[in-house]
């Protein structure tokens, strides 16, 4: 919205907690924005009927109502605020906002009253307090002249809040004139018909709108049967129950696997559903592929066109897994992702991974990176603050040569690190997060060709116009490169990263022992004699002969510098001068942080000179290979069918 106002740490208010986020109102209407992403709200000035200021502790509320009887609350405005948001309503959208004033008294006898789907509660002329119908499980009766509200058990409720409102209870005495009574109906029993008639209909006897029976979750783990109302969805297993209101919804994922039959949905959750002590933010259900299902809707004619018009049909036929996101995608209004632009080595959307000892899939997102299915955890890209293609850490040698790590680290400092990805899939998730302008970090060790990430990769193709593959190769050492950058190095110590052990449903136990464990087992071993390799035979004559390093030619052309390297060279000097006490590793990573903050524009003179360079070495290269002598090859002496 432009040409507006713009409210920034409003609270959306409900009984579920409140959630802040931004306000936005403009001549059209008005937004509300979660902080941190999630559901969006926004009501025409069109549907708009009453708008409300409330004064309530240490704030303004902002009270709006629509025609379909919805109401919204949004707390947290100043009192400068009100004036500039009053006149803006009464100038944009021809509505005069109200004051409502609330009771404080303390006294617990007055009247009640039912608008729409709201029951306020008066005291005199003043509001005491007002209860959502939609919040409300079911009515019944207590004695005679007692009437008993019992609220969902929203799992999602108490996931942020010591304490939530489960049941309220109205004494309505016989002498009552506002629900008046007569020799067959007590005045309590009046009410509360009044009450049933208000309510959504969203109670325990209630007929689900659609049921899945026999899925199975992956998180939290079981087969549930999967039943979606009108305004919450319910998941009923062996041994748990929840009930989750579909406000808590924020996303819905389908996430096919490759070469797989089954297909993952998630399910995202703020506030997440609790068990025990452990919080659930993510649903994750498996389905199989290639069912096919069909479903009808059990809603009336009347209430898909009024209520659901253009979001849900009267049946559906398909694929299991597309039939339970469109009907939970029609009910509760909320956004589903599917995977984008990224494909694997093998045509797949994700890549095989690991993440706290968990073997998975790792999604790339074109709004952030999902990894599946335990412990589920989602990254959005405006979340992260750098990445890094790191070796990988374990398996010795040849293990290294076949994998590679990606570190990434968020603003708040916390960090993921999915290990073991296979080697042909750097390319595709280098230019993916490349696309994405993530920053990108290098973390080769600068010991020669001592098992970095260019080791790793040194035998790929398509390495042209990949600045930071090439940057990696410069950086660990070429053999056959002329001048050796003695400052560009990183820090020698290669004893792995630190990995995520907080803010997920689990920990890896053994992360922190498996450190004290290696450090144990290098002091016993640094006390012993290393052990004498016994020498390998080779057909039983004489010892197998190293083959000899192969020497540089002093005559081949110097290869061509990357624009990083130029940008080192031209700026190293002046880090120098300016930090005189950094040692060459800290110097060469403040340059690479310097490079990575310059825009493409200023790296353009570099970018030119390694154009130049390399055009330079294209043509000393073509006349140093016309250049050499031709070796002739003694055909017998070539071993027949690859044997000595």
């Amino acid at each position: 919205m432009t040409d507006g106002l713009i409210f920034n740490n409003i609270l959306l208010g409900g009984r579920t907690g409140t959630n802040p986020g931004q306000f936005k109102v403009n001549s059209g209407g008005l937004a509300w924005n979660r902080q941190g992403g999630g559901k969006t709200i926004r009501i025409d000035k069109t549907d708009i009927t009453s708008v409300k200021w409330m004064k309530v502790p240490r704030a303004y509320q902002l009270e709006v109502r629509t025609k379909d009887g919805l109401f919204y609350k949004f707390i947290g405005f100043r009192e400068q605020d009100v004036s500039n948001l009053t006149s803006f309503i009464q100038k944009n959208m021809d509505i005069s906002p109200d004051e409502k004033q609330l009771s404080v008294s303390g006294h617990n006898w007055g009247r009640v009253d039912l608008d729409g789907n709201m029951l306020t509660f008066m005291v005199g002329s003043k509001q005491a307090f007002e209860v959502f119908l939609a919040d409300v499980s079911q009515t019944q009766m207590q004695g005679k002249t007692d009437v008993l509200l019992e609220f969902h058990v929203d799992d999602t409720t108490g996931a942020n809040e010591k304490d939530s409102l489960m049941d309220m209870s109205f004494h309505v005495p016989t002498s009552n004139t506002q629900f008046i009574g007569n020799e067959e109906r007590t005045s309590a029993q009046v009410m509360w018909e009044a009450i049933t008639s208000g309510t959504d209909g969203s109670n325990p006897s209630e007929e689900a709108v659609v049921t899945f029976d026999g899925i199975a979750i992956l998180t939290p783990r079981g087969r549930y049967g999967v039943e979606l109302h009108v305004s919450f969805l319910r998941l009923q297993g062996q041994a748990s129950d929840f009930k989750i209101q579909y406000s808590s919804i924020v996303r819905l994922f389908i996430l096919p696997k490759s070469n797989n039959p089954h297909t993952i949905v998630v399910v995202t959750l703020d506030p997440p559903i609790r068990k025990g002590q452990t919080l659930y933010p993510h649903i994750v259900i498996q389905f199989e592929t290639d069912t096919v299902v069909e479903k009808q809707m059990k809603l009336s004619r009347e209430l898909l066109e009024e209520k659901y018009k253009d979001r849900l049909e009267e049946s559906y036929q398909g694929l299991v897994h597309e039939v339970f996101v469109k009907a939970l995608r029609g009910l509760s209004g909320s956004k589903v992702t599917r995977p984008g632009s990224f494909r694997s080595a093998q045509g797949g959307y994700a890549v095989k991974s690991s993440l706290k000892a968990e073997d998975g899939l790792l999604y790339p997102l074109e709004k952030g990176f999902f990894f599946l299915p335990k412990p589920p955890t989602l990254i959005l890209h405006e979340e992260i603050e750098f990445v890094e293609f790191e070796r990988h850490g374990t398996g010795g040698a040849s293990m290294s040569s076949h994998y590679f790590d990606l570190l990434i680290k968020l603003i708040n400092d916390q960090e993921h690190l999915f290990r073991n990805i296979q080697r042909s899939e750097y390319h595709n998730l280098f230019n993916f997060i490349n696309a994405k302008n993530l920053k990108i970090m290098n973390l080769g060790d600068g010991q020669g060709t001592g098992g970095g990430v260019a080791d790793i990769l040194l035998d790929t193709e398509h390495t042209a116009g990949d600045p930071y593959l090439a940057r990696i190769k410069n950086q660990a050492g070429d053999e056959e490169s002329d001048e050796e950058d003695e400052d560009f190095v990183v820090d020698k110590d290669d004893s792995g990263s630190p990995t995520d052990d907080s803010g997920g449903e689990e920990s890896d136990a053994s992360e922190s022992g498996g450190q004290k464990e290696k450090s144990s087992k290098k002091e016993a071993s640094s006390s012993k004699p290393p052990a004498k390799r016994k020498p390998k035979g080779r057909d039983g004559e004489g010892l197998e002969k190293r083959k000899p390093k192969k020497k540089k030619d002093p005559h081949a052309p110097k290869r061509p510098m990357t624009p990083f390297m130029y940008f080192s060279k031209a700026e190293r000097a002046g880090v120098k001068k300016s930090n005189p006490d950094l040692p060459p590793t800290e110097i060469a990573k403040k340059l690479g942080e310097m490079w990575q903050k310059m825009s493409t524009e200023e790296k353009q003179l570099y970018i030119q000179q390694s154009q130049v360079d390399k055009k330079r070495y294209e043509k000393e290269s073509a006349h140093y290979r016309a250049a050499a002598p031709v070796v002739p090859v003694d055909v017998d002496s070539v071993p027949a069918n690859g044997s000595d």
